[in-house]
């Protein structure tokens, strides 16, 4: 057996250990908090085990047709590049149906968006034409870029990276009125409308006394990972490395603990900083005209410092949280509420759109501790950037950060690595 077939039989023994293991689905019992929860969601909740039987049948497919190993490197690049093409050309169709039908002077929308119609199922035939094959050139770019950087077993990267672009579920997030934490959560089927969101979180504060919110997700770490449509090589680089990261992490201590909410801030902030590593490594190697340039050294200082921004709102955010988790801890959880709400028209007023800002938006924002803002005072995100600078090479950050099981154990090596380092 050639090495090639081999690393394909590879491929599918994964796939087929990982339907079974992704399909064991358990039954809360009745009465219990969340299966209230999921009444009250009925027919909205997304179907995992349809979307994960038809995403392996195609990948089995893709890998064992393997089209893409037979074209060239630069036939492989202008395939992807084509295929995004594809996308945000629908897309741009997508937004005139979508503004014709909201527009209240036009009598017919659907004679008016006929023609349009027409163009957008032409697009979508070529996008299903194209993707297979476009999704394995970006699987095996990144992998590439893992195995140069030690994540390969036989020249593979492992776990094999395997992703799917898809219309993604939203995301319900349940957090505790008194405090902020993510107790559940609950995927949705893509598409409701702001309407249908507000009327569930309503349901749920109204009916079981918790803070809910309705959030869009840019991926999620089913194998294959689920990937939102995009025309952006860069943040597909980028997102199809942050899972593949939940994937490697599932096999340690810190993807064990993943119901943890500590846990899972830690392990969101890791793949949220792997992924900037590896995702500006593919860019860098097969599309390097899509690479952002340097910054341009200065010739001369500045006459002065620059104006702080009129609004910062990260700094605002932080401000937000830590004021929120003041008036909770004081037991004021009305208080708190009632600040978020004036805090979210602030932002309105500033150009920001949140929708809802509730002890659920910090509960799901804060997972991602890598971008200041969300997480307030929480030290998770400034350790693991000190870890990361401190390890030198992506692997090494992985296997310092792979034995995490509590905060403490964060703390613990965050002390060994920066003490050791200086």
């Amino acid at each position: 057996m050639t090495t090639r077939h081999f690393k394909l039989w590879l491929k599918l023994l994964l796939l087929s250990w990982l339907c079974l293991f992704t399909l064991t689905r358990e039954w809360p019992p009745f009465g219990d908090e969340y299966y209230r929860i999921t009444q009250l969601v009925g027919q909205r909740q997304f179907d995992f085990l349809s979307w994960e039987v038809g995403a392996i049948a195609d990948k089995a497919e893709g890998v064992l047709s393997n089209y893409d190993a037979f074209l060239d490197e630069a036939s492989r690049q202008q395939t992807v590049l084509d295929y995004l093409s594809l996308i945000q050309q629908s897309q741009q169709i997508e937004s005139q149906i979508n503004q014709i039908y909201t527009d209240p002077t036009v009598i017919d929308p659907a004679a008016a968006t006929a023609v349009l119609q027409t163009q957008l199922t032409q697009l979508r035939s070529q996008i299903n034409d194209l993707q297979s094959v476009a999704e394995a050139i970006v699987q095996d770019q990144v992998s590439q870029i893992l195995v140069d950087e030690k994540f390969g077993v036989l020249g593979q990267a492992w776990p094999p990276v395997m992703m799917r672009m898809t219309p993604l579920p939203s995301l319900l997030i349940i957090s505790p009125r008194d405090h902020i934490e993510r107790i559940y959560g609950v995927s949705l089927v893509p598409g409701l409308s702001a309407a249908e969101m507000d009327a569930l979180e309503t349901a749920v504060f109204e009916q079981l006394d918790l803070s809910a919110l309705v959030v869009p997700i840019g991926g999620m770490g089913t194998y294959p990972a689920m990937i939102m449509e995009t025309s952006s090589i860069n943040w597909l680089a980028e997102v199809t490395s942050h899972e593949w990261s939940h994937h490697w992490m599932s096999f340690f201590p810190v993807g064990w603990n993943y119901g943890d909410p500590q846990v899972r801030i830690i392990n969101e902030t890791i793949a949220s900083i792997f992924d900037q590593e590896i995702g500006t490594r593919v860019i860098d190697r097969y599309y390097p005209e899509f690479a952002p340039p340097p910054p341009s050294p200065e010739t001369t200082p500045p006459a002065q410092p620059a104006p702080p921004p009129a609004f910062d709102y990260g700094a605002e955010l932080a401000a937000t949280r830590v004021r929120t988790e003041e008036l909770l801890a004081q037991g004021d959880i009305e208080g708190a509420e009632a600040y978020m709400e004036a805090q979210r028209q602030v932002f309105l007023e500033n150009g920001y759109g949140i929708r809802k800002l509730n002890q659920a938006y910090f509960a799901f924002y804060g997972a991602y501790a890598a971008v200041p803002g969300a997480t307030g005072s929480d030290p998770t995100g400034p350790m693991l950037r000190d870890i990361q600078a401190n390890t030198h090479t992506p692997r090494a950050f992985m296997e310092a950060v792979a034995p995490i099981a509590t905060f403490a154990d964060l703390e613990e090596i965050w002390n060994e690595i920066t003490v050791a380092e200086h």
